[in-house]
């Protein structure tokens, strides 16, 4: 009997490639020298070392409340350099990306918006020593007492529960409330649990390995006995956003009635936040400062498309900036000398003279032929398509004679043409570039276009 082939499916996962994927960092030597080609960037050089200055000046918390201006022509980099920027600070740095168009909304006023992305780039962490209990369940029983309201009836008075460590054991008396956040957490006999001691929280760590048989397939996540003491002191740190903070507390506490939840479903879906309320949670982090329990993290507010922004808008960056709680503000755009919306007034790069007084100014050049082609064989790797002799060649000319975007968003219809013509769709050649190229139209063409037959367009 012939054996039977089983097809096996790929177990890897199809991760979505975005614009920006193949950014991974600035790209900086350890003497802070821009590499021409590192972390994802091409060329650059002098603006990404500026803002490997930038970094630094974030890193060391001396820049809070100052202002970084990206300038440059459309598809120079803006906005990757500010990606890169984020990657070299990190998860536990907040960084906050706004586009001037978003502080335009129907349900909220623009400051609001501009409030809350500001506070939303601010962090606060927080240190704290906490008291816990944490051990094996050996024993756990509950002690009912007589309800005083009730004729015949019983409550549970308080929950015995046994702890074991690898050092030693300990029979703890708790509560009624532990009793329901055990049952709660489906706590039983041999499960690694973590009680705090002041706001009684539970949590069910995984069952203790000492229960883990051989069977191969395991329901249960099997996790070592802890070791120490039953009882012990725990420093732990919590990164949270100044919104996170006004969220948490604006969040209603409605009752329990129909009527309650009926008005909470009438509301609106987005609800500003007063500004008492930030005030008082402004008022508890201070506190928090002044006695060591907190600490502020200036995080980075990235603003693109700046001009967007009107007079009402600039105003209020230009009081946020003074605050004493306030982030680093990254700002991209690629006008020149244009008005400044709402008002008569041309300004440099759409914004007021006194805002842009209050920025450290990094251009962005251009890039040449070569860049172009470096970037795009970068862009082809993340996406998992190889090149063909010729083909990167062509497609840095597609992009020097229109843009480095639209060569850039070639790369996929080339792939899905190599394939539909029979070969395989991980490797583009010329050809397939080329009529990808004749398939679809660029910005340039577009227009060109419409001056030619202007009279068969509705206008």
């Amino acid at each position: 009997m012939a054996p039977v082939k089983t097809a096996v499916a790929s177990t890897t996962k199809n991760v979505r490639v975005a614009a920006h994927s193949h950014v991974k960092g600035r790209g900086l030597n350890a003497q802070g020298i821009a590499m021409q080609s590192s972390g994802g960037l091409v060329g650059q050089e002098q603006a990404r070392e500026a803002a490997g200055v930038a970094v630094d000046l974030i890193r060391t918390k001396k820049m809070a409340g100052r202002a970084v201006l990206l300038a440059g022509a459309a598809g120079s980099g803006k906005t990757a350099l500010a990606l890169a920027l984020a990657h070299e600070l990190g998860t536990k740095i907040p960084f906050c990306p706004l586009i001037g168009a978003e502080v335009y909304s129907s349900e909220v006023k623009k400051t609001e918006v501009l409030t809350e992305a500001f506070r939303r780039a601010i962090g606060v962490r927080i240190k704290e020593v906490k008291e816990v209990y944490e051990g094996e369940v050996v024993d756990m029983a509950a002690e009912e007492a007589p309800e005083p309201l009730a004729g015949f009836g019983k409550t549970v008075a308080h929950v015995v529960v046994t702890l074991r460590t690898a050092r030693g054991s300990k029979t703890l008396k708790m509560d009624a409330s532990i009793y329901e956040a055990l049952a709660k957490e489906r706590v039983s006999t041999g499960d690694v649990v973590y009680i705090e001691a002041n706001s009684g929280a539970v949590k069910r760590v995984g069952r203790s390995d000492t229960y883990a048989t051989e069977f191969d397939l395991e329901a249960e996540e099997y996790v070592p006995v802890p070791k120490g003491d039953v009882h012990k002191r725990k420093d732990v740190v919590q990164d949270v956003t100044l919104h996170d903070l006004d969220s948490a507390n604006a969040r209603p506490v409605g009752g329990g009635d129909v009527i309650s939840l009926l008005h909470q479903l009438g509301k609106p879906r987005k609800t500003e936040i007063t500004e008492k309320l930030r005030t008082e949670i402004n008022k508890v982090v201070e506190g928090h400062l002044a006695s060591g329990v907190a600490e502020v993290v200036p995080g980075v507010l990235f603003i693109d498309e700046v001009h967007l922004l009107d007079a009402e808008c600039f105003s209020f960056l230009n009081r946020a900036l003074e605050s004493n709680l306030a982030p680093i503000v990254v700002l991209a755009t690629n006008r020149g000398l244009t008005t400044v919306r709402g008002t008569e007034e041309r300004s440099p790069h759409g914004m007021p003279v006194d805002l842009l007084d209050r920025c450290l100014i990094i251009r962005t050049r251009p890039y040449t032929v070569a860049e172009v082609a470096q970037i795009l064989g970068l862009r082809a790797a993340t996406e998992g398509i190889r090149l063909a002799d010729g083909a990167l060649a062509a497609l840095a000319e597609v992009g020097a004679r229109t843009s480095l975007r639209y060569a850039a968003q070639l790369l996929s219809p080339s792939s899905v043409l190599a394939g539909v013509k029979g070969g395989d769709a991980s490797v583009v050649s010329v050809d397939d570039i080329v009529e990808a190229d004749s398939l679809f139209l660029d910005a340039k063409a577009s227009a060109r276009l419409l001056l030619t037959n202007a009279e068969k367009y509705i206008s």
